[in-house]
């Protein structure tokens, strides 16, 4: 007799018969473990219900519209590699916490208590975020209020988004916004300070303020935050993709240094990731579901219908926005199965997601590769002298750590180099900050781990750091907070060989720095032939922003450098 085992509700903080909005899965499927099998919508938060094991889909307990509350039968689920059992599956228990089913992450933040007054019983009071199931740095994508707002108690103040829910951070009291101490990009985890609210019965009256004002900014770029749309099923969700209104250009991802998005797309986490893959700004899509809720049909019928007008027209008929202006052919499609043997492999979750941001990447950056050596031989002599000296300490130093400790002082230099051109491509932000990513190649696909505050640190730190981020993209680890906030991005295939290529740029970065595998040239010094060690450098840029002179400035200082890195204290 096979192993059926029952998939149910784990914790999901108290509430009782919320809505099934999408069933992500059919009879037959094959899921993994933590695979979503329904998503649930409560008014504060979105959130998948998770298969507490891999198997097969025998059967499913629930549809679109019932109502689910904590320990509720979703499926029945043969489990992979079970042994025959005679027991009903009614006896499965429910996942324990320590399997951190999607769901918990979710747990609506309404049902938690309000933080104590720092003093007596009203006063300015911190709301913090409550229980959101044992994660951390989850980020924040949406600010819902503004200092000097008045909010209820339980009201929006912040969206957090994690890989499988969305969820609101409720004010712990009602009262006046006096300070915030998050904005969007910033990650928190539970117990962190949201707000400092003064408590109504302190605070004077304000009946007739809005309950969350929009957040201030021009007139064609408004927000609309989530607590002000008084529809009864409320939207928990946003999105970090953004359209500067009327701009006529595609939507760009800013991942945690995101600004506000002129309009919250309605849709579920499984939904939101189905566009992204398929490279389709939910902002141009009109909601058929309740409430206007996208879904994933919606989607399919935009693609549809994009590729029926040639993938320049839209459903609406306005022009397309991802890639419609390049009128290209569609893509092949051939039986190779004719030609002789063949075997299809899907690819995986990340090498999608790669594959969507790459094309947009080169499709709308007009790259440029400035390419230089570096003479590294003397680097390479205090390397290995370094490692000697602290390898009863473990501390191994590679040529990447001291790569980044060098393009921070290039881009010091270089400032253009350390910005951002906004989706209008008429504003550029210099950043002030220096947080460098770096390529991790991993079995699952190409990640790409950052360094926090490199200005900061030395080569030793940096070279810890990266050695502990390479070890968690490797055990597929890596939280979202690890690889936001990149100003800058480094891919060095030096351990694997080549003289030179073409990195792609990692927007919303305007550049980026290819290493390629050093060898011994020789080199004229004057008088002679000198055997150096010798770096190829491979610098890729968006040429929008940066010229070829300021490109060629960079790899040439960057080389002074790593020939010398006693510069780098200058």
């Amino acid at each position: 007799m096979a192993d059926l085992k029952e998939a149910r509700v784990p914790d999901i903080g108290g509430y009782d018969d919320v809505p099934v909005i999408e069933v992500l899965v059919a009879v037959g499927d094959t899921v993994e473990a933590d695979q979503g099998l329904v998503t649930l919508e409560s008014d504060k938060a979105t959130m998948e219900v998770p298969a507490p094991f891999a198997g097969v889909i025998k059967e499913l307990k629930v549809k679109v519209g019932d109502t689910l509350s904590e320990g509720g039968v979703v499926a029945i689920i043969e489990a992979e590699g079970g042994d025959a059992q005679a027991e009903a599956p009614a006896k499965t228990e429910a996942p324990k916490a320590a399997e951190k089913p999607v769901a918990e992450k979710a747990a609506p933040a309404s049902n938690t208590e309000a933080p104590k007054a720092k003093s007596g019983g009203g006063g300015a009071q911190e709301s913090k975020v409550p229980d959101i199931g044992g994660y951390d740095d989850v980020p924040v994508i949406e600010v819902l209020v503004a200092v000097g707002d008045t909010v209820e108690k339980d009201q929006g103040l912040i969206t957090l988004e994690s890989d499988k829910a969305t969820m609101e951070v409720p004010a712990a009291v009602a009262g006046v916004i006096k300070e915030l101490k998050v904005k969007v990009g910033d990650t928190l985890s539970e117990g962190a300070v949201v707000a400092i609210i003064e408590a109504a019965g302190d605070a004077p009256a304000a009946a007739s303020a809005p309950a969350a004002a929009p957040a201030k900014g021009t007139d064609d770029n408004t927000v609309e935050p989530v607590a002000a749309q008084a529809k009864p099923d409320k939207i928990a969700e946003a999105s970090i993709e953004h359209r500067v209104p009327g701009s006529g250009n595609p939507p760009v991802r800013f991942d945690a240094d995101a600004i506000l998005p002129d309009k919250v797309p309605y849709a579920s986490p499984a939904v939101r990731l189905f566009a992204r893959e398929l490279g389709v700004d939910l902002l141009q899509l009109k909601g058929s579901a309740k409430g206007g809720r996208i879904i994933r049909e919606d989607v399919q019928a935009f693609v549809k219908n994009a590729l029926q007008n040639g993938g320049g027209k839209t459903a609406s008929g306005a022009p397309a926005s991802a890639g419609g202006g390049l009128n290209l052919l569609p893509w092949p499609k051939v039986d190779f199965a004719k030609f002789g043997e063949i075997e299809v492999q899907e690819l995986g979750r990340i090498q999608k997601i790669s594959a969507a941001n790459l094309a947009r990447n080169w499709a709308m950056i007009p790259h440029v590769t400035q390419h230089d050596d570096a003479d590294i031989t003397d680097l390479e002599a205090l390397r290995v002298q370094l490692n000697k000296e602290n390898e009863k300490a473990g501390v191994k130093l590679t040529m990447l750590a001291f790569l980044i400790k060098a393009s921070v002082a290039v881009l010091k230099q270089y400032p253009r180099f350390n910005s951002s051109l906004d989706a209008s491509g008429e504003n550029l932000t210099l950043k002030k900050y220096f947080h460098i990513g770096f390529a991790a190649d991993t079995p699952n696909g190409l990640v790409v781990p950052v360094i926090r505050d490199a200005d900061k640190k030395g080569v030793m730190e940096i070279s810890q750091e990266m050695s502990a981020l390479a070890k968690k993209a490797r055990d597929g680890k890596l939280g979202p907070a690890d690889m936001q906030g990149g100003c800058f991005s480094i891919s060095s295939l030096g351990g694997i060989g080549g003289t030179s290529f073409t990195p792609i740029v990692n927007a919303p970065e305007v550049a980026i720095l290819g290493v390629s595998k050093s060898a011994m040239k020789p080199v004229w010094d004057g008088k002679a032939f000198q055997p150096r060690l010798t770096l190829p450098l491979s610098l890729s840029y968006d040429h929008r922003v940066i010229d070829g002179a300021a490109a060629a400035r960079f790899t040439a200082t960057l080389a002074q450098l790593l020939g010398d890195m006693r510069r780098v204290l200058l």
